[in-house]
Formats: structure tokens, C-alpha cells, sequence
């Protein structure tokens, strides 16, 4: 099975049994099983890649900036050669790096685009979680067209689950986000090509008292 098919296993290698043998042991102590605020290791599988070298000396001088961006070039990469596992790894901790040094819309912009590669992946489920913080974010943000991304990002996983109409409600707001916002114009269409989806699958099916 190659990694542009399904399922695909998101996040890190499960942990060893060292590993859930010192999670349990922590967890009878009362201390927590799950260092949130802790950046895990880089799988070997990333860090040997030659996307991996600007990242590693970011994150060694500790510029969290740089480090973010450097993590989101290597996502960009994946998603472009349908990574999906890969993609998700460096989109996660870019949005780390980049709540860390305080740039919001670029987390926010990260979030978004783990919505995009799940979709991609195949899991439409999980990507609305993170479409749904994108959205949040950037309406806090005032960024009207991030938030319009991310709703439009939205609408086509809803699409992907059968939800319809909740895709083509999606699509509308994003489609007013997007142009109130001067967003590219096939973003735009992509919004409005979305927000007809409704009445094209239901154009030929019959009426209710047929």
C-alpha cells in the first residue's frame, strides 16, 4: 500500500512498550501521562530528508519563526507530492512553532491546511476539527480571507461526508468572505463553484410526489 492510499495513519509512530511502561508508571505517581507543552522528536523518516536540514538549525538555535517556516515549506512539499502522513507531521509542528512566536494568522494558516491534505488524505472527519479552529482563529483575527479559506475548506469535507446543504451554507459564507476580502479570483470561483453544488445534485433527481 503505497502513502496516497487509505487509510492513512496520522501522527507520530505508536509508542513502544518502554514507552507506555513509563507513561503508566507516571500515571500511579499523578503526574500527567502527556507533555503538552513538549515537542516531540522528529521522526528519523523526516529528519533524514533534505527538507529536514533548515528546520533541524532553526529549531537548534531555538528561532521559533524560522522554525515554523521552514516546517511549513517541508508541508507544502508533502502535500504537493501527496505525503499525506509527512504533510500533516511538519503542518503540526509549524502551527507549534508559529503559536510560539506569537504569529497567529500563520498557526491559523497552518490549522487550515491540515484541513486541506485530511481532506486530501481521505479523512474528511478529522480535517473538520481543524477547519473549525481555522475558522475561530481568523474571525478573531479579522481575517476575513483566511476565514474564508477555511470555510470553504470546510464546506468540501462536509461535501465529502454527504452533508449538502451544510456544504453549500459553508460555501456561501465563504464565497462573501472571500470577495469582501478582494481574495484571487479562482479562489473566489472555487467558493462559488462549491456553493452551486446543491442544486446540481438534486437537478435530477425526482420530485418528492413522484
Amino acid at each position: 500500500m503505497t502513502e496516497t492510499q487509505l487509510p492513512v495513519r496520522w501522527g507520530p509512530p505508536p509508542p513502544g512498550p518502554l514507552a507506555r511502561l513509563a507513561a503508566w508508571v507516571r500515571g500511579l505517581a499523578g503526574a500527567p501521562t502527556r507533555l503538552v507543552e513538549r515537542l516531540g522528536e522528529l521522526p528519523v523518516a523526516l529528519r533524514s530528508s533534505p527538507l529536514a536540514a533548515p528546520y533541524v538549525d532553526a529549531e537548534r538555535d531555538g528561532d521559533q519563526r524560522r522554525a515554523g517556516v521552514a516546517a511549513m515549506a517541508a508541508a507544502e512539499a508533502g502535500i504537493v507530492a501527496e505525503q499525506w502522513w509527512a504533510a500533516d507531521l511538519w503542518a503540526h509542528r509549524a502551527m507549534w512553532h508559529f503559536e510560539r512566536a506569537e504569529m497567529a494568522l500563520q498557526a491559523t494558516r497552518a490549522a487550515r491546511r491540515i484541513g486541506d491534505l485530511r481532506v486530501a488524505g481521505g479523512d474528511p472527519t478529522s480535517a473538520r476539527r481543524y477547519y473549525a479552529e481555522a475558522i475561530s482563529e481568523a474571525r478573531d483575527l479579522g481575517a476575513e480571507r483566511e476565514e474564508g479559506l477555511a470555510a470553504n475548506g470546510m464546506g468540501r469535507a462536509e461535501l465529502e461526508l454527504g452533508n449538502v446543504t451544510a456544504a453549500r451554507k459553508l460555501a456561501r459564507i465563504a464565497f462573501d468572505l472571500l470577495e469582501r476580502s478582494g481574495a484571487p479570483a479562482y479562489e473566489i470561483a472555487a467558493a462559488r463553484d462549491l456553493r452551486g453544488t446543491e442544486q446540481s445534485v438534486t437537478a435530477s433527481s425526482p420530485p418528492e410526489d413522484a
